[in-house]
C-alpha cells in the first residue's frame, strides 16, 4: 500500500507546485514537505517497501555489506536507509546544490563588477525578434562550452541589463531554458547527464557532438521560429534604446582591464570544470568552488591596490552570499530528495523495467524517458537506465543488444531525449528550476506559452536523429 502511495504523494506535490499561483503556497515549501513525507513513509514502512524486492540499490547494499546477513530484517532495513541510502543521496544532491550556489556567486560577482559589459556592449539591436534570436543562439553555443545550468545563469544576468521589465523579460528567459537544454544535449560537458554518459564510457565526445548537433539545433530553432512569430510583430522594437543599468556596479572606479580579468576568471572557472574533474577526479562543484576562491582572492587584492573604490564591502564576494536566492535552492533540494526517495524504494527502476518489458524498443524507451524527464530528475533516470542495461561489449550479441554498445544508438538518443525533454515543463531540468526561481516565472506561464513549443522542438529534433 505504502509503495503505491509514495508516487501518488509525489504527483500531488507536483500538482501543488504547478498551481502555486492559485493555492498561494511557495513551491519550495511544497517540495520540502514532499521530500519529508516520502522519506518518512519509507522509513516507517521499510519492512513492507524494501521486502518487496523492487529496490535494486538495497540488493546491491546487501551484496557489499556481508555483516548485514547477521542482522534481523528490521535492523537490516534501518541500517540501509539511515547509514547508506539517505546519506548517499544527500551527498549527491548537495554536490549539485553547491555547484548551483557557486555558479550563482561567480555570475553575481562578474555582473556587479561590470564584466558582462564586454558581451552586452557588442549587442546593438532594438528589434525584439532579433534580440530573441541573438540570445537563443548565444545560449545554445555557450551551454555546450560551459553547461546548460551555468549558461542560463549567465544569460539571465545579461538579460536583466537589456530588459529591466520582468514580465517582458520572461519570454526571453523561457526561450533561454529551451536553448540551453538543446545546447547541452550535444556536448559531453553540456549537462550532468551527458557527463554521466561520457564518464561512464557509454558515449565518446566526438560521436556525441557529430551525431547530436543537428537534432539539438533543430530542437532549438523550431521553437525559436515559432516564438518570434507568435510573441512579437515583424517590426516590433523597443521605443527607447536598451539601457545598461549599473545600479550594482561601480564602473568609474574599476578599469576595463580589471573588469576583463574578472570576466575571464569567472568564465574560465565554469568552462574548465570538466577539465578539473578529469585531471583531479574531484566532483564538479569543487572546480566551481576553486574558481570562486580565485575570484575572491583577485578582487580582494584589487581593492587593496585601488584606494579610490568606495563601499568595497558591497562588491565583495562575502556580501554576494546574502544575494543568493535560498528559496530556489531549497526548492531544488526538495525535488531532488523526493526523487531520491522514489529511487531508493524502487519505483523508478520498476518503471524502467516495465517499459523494457512491454515496449522492447530502446529508441522508443529513450523517447519516453525524455518525456518523463520533463517532471522527474533526468540524472536519476539516466543513472537508473545505465545501471539497468549496462554496456554491450560482445559484437555477436545481436542487433538489439548492440544498441547499448559504446556509442550505440540507445545511449546517443538517450542523451538527446533526457536533456531536451527537460524543457517540456519548466521544472523538468535544473536549468528551468534555476531560471524559474531567479525570475519568479510561474509554472502556469511557461506551461501555457512554451511547453507546446518545447514539445514540437523535442519531436522535430528526435525525428531528425531517427531519419539521419
Amino acid at each position: 500500500m505504502i509503495y503505491v502511495l509514495m508516487p501518488v504523494v509525489f504527483a500531488v506535490a507536483i500538482l501543488c507546485i504547478a498551481f502555486e499561483d492559485r493555492i498561494k503556497v511557495n513551491k519550495a515549501a511544497t517540495a520540502i514537505m514532499s521530500a519529508i513525507l516520502l522519506w518518512t513513509m519509507l522509513f516507517i514502512n521499510a519492512d513492507s517497501v524494501l521486502s518487496s524486492g523492487h529496490s535494486e540499490a538495497f540488493a546491491d547494499f546487501l551484496s557489499k555489506v556481508p555483516s548485514a546477513a547477521d542482522m534481523s530484517p528490521h535492523e537490516r532495513y534501518y541500517a540501509y536507509l539511515s547509514g547508506y541510502a539517505i546519506i548517499e543521496h544527500l551527498g549527491e544532491v548537495s554536490t549539485t546544490l553547491f555547484f548551483v550556489i557557486c555558479s550563482m556567486i561567480i555570475v553575481e560577482i562578474v555582473d556587479s563588477h561590470g564584466g558582462f559589459r564586454v558581451l552586452t556592449d557588442r549587442i546593438h539591436t532594438r528589434s525584439k525578434r532579433r534580440m530573441l534570436i541573438i540570445i537563443s543562439f548565444l545560449t545554445f553555443f555557450l551551454s555546450a562550452l560551459l553547461d546548460n545550468l551555468a549558461t542560463a545563469i549567465v544569460m539571465i544576468a545579461i538579460l536583466r541589463k537589456f530588459i529591466p521589465e520582468q514580465k517582458e523579460r520572461w519570454i526571453f528567459c523561457c526561450m533561454t531554458v529551451i536553448a540551453a537544454n538543446a545546447g547541452g544535449s550535444w556536448s559531453p560537458i553540456g549537462d550532468v547527464t551527458t557527463i554521466l554518459l561520457w564518464s561512464g564510457g557509454n558515449l565518446t565526445p566526438w560521436h556525441q557532438i557529430s551525431t547530436l548537433f543537428l537534432p539539438a539545433f533543430i530542437c532549438m530553432t523550431v521553437p525559436l521560429t515559432i516564438a518570434c512569430l507568435l510573441f512579437f510583430k515583424r517590426r516590433e522594437r523597443w521605443n527607447i534604446h536598451r539601457q545598461i543599468h549599473a545600479e550594482n556596479e561601480l564602473l568609474p572606479q574599476i578599469n576595463k582591464r580589471s573588469r576583463m580579468a574578472i570576466l575571464v576568471i569567472g568564465m574560465l572557472s565554469l568552462v574548465s570544470v570538466p577539465l578539473f574533474n578529469e585531471l583531479t577526479g574531484l566532483p564538479p562543484f569543487m572546480g566551481v568552488m576553486c574558481g570562486m576562491a580565485l575570484l575572491w582572492i583577485y578582487t580582494d587584492l584589487m581593492y587593496n591596490r585601488i584606494d579610490t573604490i568606495e563601499d568595497k564591502d558591497r562588491l565583495s564576494i562575502a556580501n554576494v552570499f546574502h544575494k543568493i536566492d535560498m528559496s530556489t535552492i531549497m526548492f531544488f533540494f526538495g525535488i531532488l530528495m523526493s526523487v531520491a526517495a522514489l529511487d531508493t524504494a524502487g519505483q523508478l527502476s520498476q518503471a524502467s523495467g516495465w517499459l523494457d518489458e512491454h515496449l522492447h524498443n530502446p529508441l522508443v524507451i529513450a523517447f519516453i524517458l525524455g518525456a518523463v524527464s520533463s517532471f522527474l530528475d533526468n540524472v536519476a533516470l539516466v543513472a537508473g537506465t545505465m545501471g539497468m542495461y549496462g554496456i554491450t561489449t560482445d559484437p555477436a550479441a545481436g542487433a538489439y543488444a548492440m544498441q547499448m554498445a559504446v556509442d550505440g544508438s540507445f545511449w546517443t538518443f538517450l542523451a538527446y531525449c533526457c536533456v531536451t525533454g527537460g524543457s517540456i515543463l519548466i521544472i523538468g531540468s535544473a536549468t528551468g528550476v534555476s531560471v524559474m526561481g531567479m525570475e519568479n516565472i510561474t509554472f502556469g506561464y511557461y506551461l501555457k506559452r512554451f511547453s507546446l513549443l518545447a514539445v514540437v522542438g523535442y519531436i522535430c529534433g528526435a525525428a531528425v536523429y531517427l531519419l539521419c
